[in-house]
Order: C-alpha cells, then structure tokens, then sequence
C-alpha cells in the first residue's frame, strides 16, 4: 500500500472501528428529513486505528533512538506520569500519543462562539490531604494561596459561577440535582435518609485509621465491612436498605451514569457510595460542593499538565511493537503523519494506556501478567455540542452550568459558555452528554450502522423533553462518539485480584498507569496514577 492510501486508511479507520455500543434505548433507524437538514459532523477518536494492530502492521523501522523512559499514552494519567519524571529527574523522556494532540478523554473543541469540552468537563475541589494534587493547581495558578487556617484559596475564576445546577422535573426547573419539586413526602424522607447515610459513610473509619471512602482511591480503608460493598450492586444495597423511592433511585442512578457509565444494577455498590463519600475537600473561599470549570472543559487542566510534561511529546504516533531485549524495552511507532516507523530503545517504560490497548502491546512479553481483560469493561458515551440561536426558557430556575432532565436516558447538558465574562453572546453552546450502558455484542455491532443524521434525532428528542421548541433554534449539532469512554466499576472489580494484578510493574522495567487502575475514571486517579507509574520506575 502506497504512503498516501494508508494515510487515508488509517484516518477513515478512525471511525469505522473501535467497537462502539449503542443505547438500551432504541436509537431511530435513520434521521428525519428535518434532522438530515441541520448542519453537523460526526467525530470520534483516532485510537480507534490501533485495532489495525489485529491485521498487523509489519513495517521495519527506519530508525532507531535510544532514550531513558518512553511513556506509551497521552491522556491524563501519562502527561501526570511525564511531568513528575521532568520535576523529579533527568531522564530524557519521550512521549507517544496517537491522537493529534494530548489530553485523552479530555478533549475540546472550538467554535465562532465558544470553546467547548467533547468529554470531561469539571473538577471537584480535591480533598486537602491531596497535597500531589494540590501541588499541580498552585502551579496552575488555581489555587492562589491559603488563609491563616491553611485552607486554600481557589481563583475565583475558575470556579463555577452561579447559577451551578437545576433539574427539570413535573415541568418547572429546580434548583439543585436532587429532586424536590412535587415530590411526595414519603420519597423526600427516604432522600433525607440516603443523604445522612452517606454522611456517616463520609466520616467513617476503619481499624487502620484510614477514611472508609477516601481520593486517591487507594489511600482508602481496608477493612473487610466497607471493602465487602464492592461484592453488591448498588441496587441490591438500596433495596437493603429499604430505600425504595423511584425519585431516589433515579438520583443515584444519574450520579452512576455521570461517573461510571453504568446503571444501579450494573455498578458496584462500593462504588457508588464512594461517589457520595469520599470528597471532604475545605476551602477558604468555597463551600466543599463547588467545582472548577471552564469552557473547553478538564481539556484545559490537561493542556496545564502538557506544559510541564518536558519537551519530547510526539502525537500522531502509532505504537505497534513492545518487546524486551538486551535489558531494554523496545518500542516500535508509526508517525502517521509521515508513514514512518521508528524504533525506540528505552531502559524504562510507562504504559498509560486502557487495558484493551495495553494487552495486545504486551503480547511479545513472557513476563506480562495474567489478566482476566474481561473483568475490565468499559462505557461508551455519545457527546453533542450544539450551536443554538438561544437555549428556550422555561418555567424556574434560568440556565445554568449543568441543566440535568429527570426521566431521560441523558446527562443532560452544561453551558459551555457559563464561564464566559465577555457578555451576552449572539450564539450559544451547549453540551450534551449521553451514556450508554448496554454492552452486549448485539449492541457494540449495531453502532456500525448509525449515521450522524441518527445521533443528532437522539439528541433532539431527549432534549425535547425540557425544550419543546429546540430543534427551531440549533443551527449546528455536532456528535462525538466515545467508544470506551471510562473503565465501569462493576461489582467485584475494585477490590477484585485482577484489577491489582494488573497494576503490577513488570521486571521493574515497565510499570502502568491508568484510570483503568483505580477502577473509576475521574482526573484525580489518573494523575495519581501517573505519580506512581513514575515512581515505580525511578525507585526500582
């Protein structure tokens, strides 16, 4: 194949593999001709080219480098893994990222109108024991000192600005997430309920001293009554506790679809008490629920990490070969830019990639672990930006940051623009988040055959829901289609043997880092992830 044609074939390969899922929601056989008139382009990420890795790609390196640690993975947890090596050592590092920039899942995109995030797109403030963490958002300029508490104080800019959240439900916008607006007493008493349990879980302690529920994941307690959750569903575990109430059970089901992709039935009960539990955070101009955000979403803290990662960070590089020879880690990439290969010798390596990634790289390696890969399973997510004339009004609370529908199969949307200090826009971005739970076969083959035309009616009928007259005003719709969005904490999974196996280095030459790892994917695991990885390697 000439130079040019595989070019072009591993750019259109870029949508056309990756094994996507669909909904349980049936999706619409096709676009209407109202749908197929609204202007849009349907993305998805390049990585979804290494499955070209199944065919084989048996290029010969036309060169070959040598340098002291290659870090396989761009995302967040490899840039955190980078920087700390470039703070904390002299080792020449190189980075290989496939995508056309870093970031991962963390990615943005930009409009006349607004920059705006194609995944995650808030950090809560951390925990104050979090000092790594802490550490990185001085540097970032978020965290511009502490009061005579030692309490930090967040950039106020950076915080989210009011009004933060409001729930559309029995017809009128709320404030706040969790439901109130015309629901029964029985149910707010059985809300209550659940909020002051999950308050105790947040104070709670095991024998060792630790925090039952703590951020990193790692740091929380072992003992045997918390880590026994993580056996339960979280259904199962809301059912033994009486807690019946469909407006509740929706609640905590919207808050395992907003971090973990997966449904009460489908998420460990460990988990999803943990998204409740294990964020204490104080701050000396903030109350502990606010987050920092910005228009392009968390791709803004990435790009923070990209700036101290060092200088050698090359995108667009396919790794297709990972061997160990001679006492060095051999790692082959195609630059596909140029349709060049390039071997790199290496004393040490980072893998921060998925587990799905990271399992067929390591194929060459006798020493690899033993890993049950289908334990680790992941949740695809449809995401939308759309350009609107103006989001309609409704009854209640205006717009806000995040704008949640109660009932739909949606996240909702946030107002890519809510940080925005310039003034009223002519236009105005929003994005849309869709989760997709169902896994099956069935489901991932189906994925194959949906055009843009179909995930823009998907859209345009679940925000329907709060906004009769939305499709008058969107004059683009955009779709990006994540085909492993986060790892699903299933139950079992966190304090399960393969999860730690996994996270083994190998030979004390290649160590792992992940959100994968943690078993939940939020920003603070994977930069944690990438500390380590890079500890791992320089203490060895």
């Amino acid at each position: 194949m000439k130079a040019e044609e595989r070019r072009r074939f591993l750019k259109q390969s870029a949508l056309a593999l990756g094994g996507l899922a669909l909904a349980g929601t049936a999706l619409p056989g096709c676009g209407t001709e109202e749908t197929k008139q609204v202007a849009g382009r349907l993305f998805g990420p390049s990585f979804k080219a290494g499955h070209l890795l199944r065919t084989g790609i048996r290029k010969v390196p036309a060169r070959t480098q040598e340098v002291d640690v290659v870090i396989i993975g761009g995302g967040v947890s490899g840039l955190s893994a980078a920087r700390w090596l470039q703070k904390n050592s002299e080792q020449r590092v190189c980075l290989l990222e496939l995508e056309d920039r870093t970031g991962g899942n963390s990615q943005s995109g930009k409009n006349a109108h607004s920059a705006f995030p194609w995944g995650a797109h808030y950090l809560p403030l951390p925990n104050n024991s979090n000092t790594q963490l802490l550490r990185f958002l001085e540097e970032a300029k978020l965290i511009t000192g502490y009061d005579a508490a030692g309490l930090p104080l967040y950039n106020e800019y950076h915080l989210c600005f009011d009004p933060e959240e409001r729930l559309f439900i029995n017809g009128y916008w709320q404030e706040g997430l969790v439901p109130n607006w015309s629901v029964p007493p029985a149910d707010l008493q059985q809300i209550d309920r659940f909020q002051a349990l999950m308050d105790e879980m947040k104070q709670a302690k095991g024998a060792d001293g630790r925090f039952a529920f703590d951020i990193p994941l790692a740091h929380s307690s072992s003992d045997d009554q918390f880590r026994q959750l993580d056996q339960l569903t979280m259904q199962d575990w809301l059912q033994k506790q009486n807690l019946t109430s469909t407006y509740l059970s929706w609640y905590v089901e919207y808050c395992c679809l907003d971090d973990f992709g997966g449904t009460l039935a489908q998420t460990s009960a460990w988990a999803a008490i943990h998204y409740f539990a294990a964020r204490r955070a104080q701050a000396a101009n903030s109350d502990a629920h606010r987050v920092l955000t910005w228009p392009q979403g968390n791709h803004w803290l990435a790009e923070r990490l990209r700036e101290q990662a060092g200088p050698d960070l090359r995108t667009g590089s396919l790794v297709y070969n990972l061997e160990v020879a001679d006492d060095k880690i051999v790692v082959d990439y195609l630059d596909l830019a140029t349709d060049e290969a390039t071997r790199l010798m290496a004393k040490k390596c980072v893998m921060a990639t998925p587990q799905f990634v990271r399992e067929r790289l390591l194929a060459k390696v006798p020493a690899a672990p033993k890993v049950n890969s289908r334990i680790f399973t992941y949740a695809p997510w449809v995401v939308a930006n759309l350009t609107l004339n103006q989001v309609p009004a409704g009854k209640g609370i205006p717009l806000s940051w995040d704008n949640v529908i109660y009932g739909s199969s949606s996240l909702g949307y946030v107002n890519a623009q809510h940080q925005s200090v310039v003034g009223f826009p002519d236009k105005q971005v929003i994005t849309f988040y869709y989760p997709i739970p169902d896994t099956s076969p069935a489901s991932r083959q189906a994925v194959f055959t949906r055009k843009r035309e179909d995930w823009t009616e998907l859209v345009l009928q679940e925000l329907e829901k709060a906004h009769p007259s939305i499709r008058e005003e969107v004059e683009q719709l955009d779709v990006w289609v994540w085909g492993h969005g986060m790892i699903k904490p299933t139950p079992g999974f966190i304090w399960g043997p393969d999860r730690e196996a996994a996270a083994q280095p190998i030979q004390n030459k290649i160590a792992f880092a992940h959100s994968d790892l943690s078993g939940i994917s939020i920003f603070e695991e994977a930069f944690y992830k990438g500390i380590k990885a890079a500890q791992q390697i320089l203490t060895s």
